[in-house]
């Protein structure tokens, strides 16, 4: 066997270990989600829960706005990402009790659905939307 073939075998053992390791932390990161917590539920059903609650109080503009605020999320995971931010939006519309989901509660929604990185492109949107997000400084500070 040569050397080279050799050093090809070790970085192939490499690369695949690496690649299991990733594939096996995004499976464990949904196992997690789906295990019921002490109320009964996982993530996962109250996800579903909220979505199916508040599936009517969603309008077009509301959608398309939230599709937008989707976008720059890689395409494997937007679906995944646009499901839990909705349920987020949707717990909110829940606790405010409103007939109606609003620019204002999509915009909250995001803020708390989204890790703290993805907030400098939300401001960024607004911006370029014309949008004020003064009232919304409180939840990117916290």
């Amino acid at each position: 066997m040569s050397m080279l073939f050799s050093w090809f075998i070790l970085f192939w053992m490499f690369l695949l270990l690496a690649l299991f390791a990733i594939g096996g932390y995004f499976m464990f990161r949904k196992f997690l989600k789906s295990m019921p917590k002490a109320d009964g539920k996982s993530e996962l059903d109250w996800q579903a829960y909220y979505i199916e609650q508040t599936r009517d109080m969603w309008t077009a503009e509301g959608l398309a706005f939230l599709n937008e605020l989707v976008e720059p999320v890689p395409q494997l995971f937007r679906d995944a990402a646009r499901r839990s931010i909705a349920a987020k939006i949707g717990e909110l519309a829940l606790q405010e009790k409103t007939d109606k989901i609003t620019q204002d509660l999509i915009i909250k929604g995001y803020i708390m659905a989204t890790p703290k990185r993805d907030h400098k492109w939300l401001i960024a949107h607004l911006k370029k939307k014309q949008i004020d997000y003064s009232a919304y400084e409180k939840l990117l500070k916290a």
